[in-house]
């Protein structure tokens, strides 16, 4: 039984879409004893985020969806964010998971940065351009994301599609997932770290 424990957030609003699609088969190749965890972010919609990080008094969540996700967040050892590119970033319901985070850093009896410090943070994304480029802006938000919480980045799985099980075209997408787990991932930096 392995000790890692994948968190697969997915973050369309079609259920069964690229990006899905081309998680399930990256997941696919993880091995039989790796725990894995899915949650739509549609079936468990957060509402919008406010801002309290220097004016209220913070409480654990309990009994809703902040709650579930907070908690499948911090039991995994390994968060994949799988959103599609719209307008060259994260859709909206991912988004607003990672805006969660900024009010989990202070939420009272959990060390939410020292937590997920270590772990590692992926990425799965489908878009409907040839150029991998355009999701430059996407693949920048997870890697500062993970730097900022001193988390490993393995990196983002690029597919192309853009009708409904397009991606299962995208041979090369196809093949990298085979593998995309199975790499070492580094420790994140920021782009001025790197320098």
């Amino acid at each position: 039984m392995s000790d890692r424990t994948f968190l697969f957030l997915l973050g369309s609003s079609r259920s069964g879409g690229n990006t899905e699609i081309l998680a399930r088969a990256a997941a696919e190749q993880l091995p039989s004893g790796v725990e894995q965890r899915w949650i739509d972010l549609a079936a468990h919609p957060l509402p919008d985020f406010e801002d309290l990080r220097h004016d209220s008094d913070h409480v654990r969540p309990q009994g809703d969806d902040v709650a579930l996700l907070l908690d499948a967040t911090l039991a995994a050892t390994d968060i994949v964010i799988a959103s599609p590119l719209y307008w060259y970033s994260l859709s909206a319901s991912t988004k607003r998971y990672l805006d969660y985070w900024s009010g989990w850093l202070r939420t009272p009896g959990v060390d939410f940065k020292g937590t997920l410090a270590g772990r590692t943070l992926w990425g799965v994304t489908a878009l409907a351009d040839e150029e991998d480029g355009v999701a430059d802006p996407l693949i920048a938000t997870l890697r500062n994301s993970a730097a900022f919480m001193r988390m490993r980045f393995g990196g983002v799985l690029l597919g192309n599609g853009s009708k409904p099980g397009d991606v299962r075209k995208d041979t090369r997408a196809l093949a990298r997932a085979k593998t995309f787990f199975a790499q070492e991932a580094p420790l994140a930096r920021f782009p001025y770290e790197e320098e």
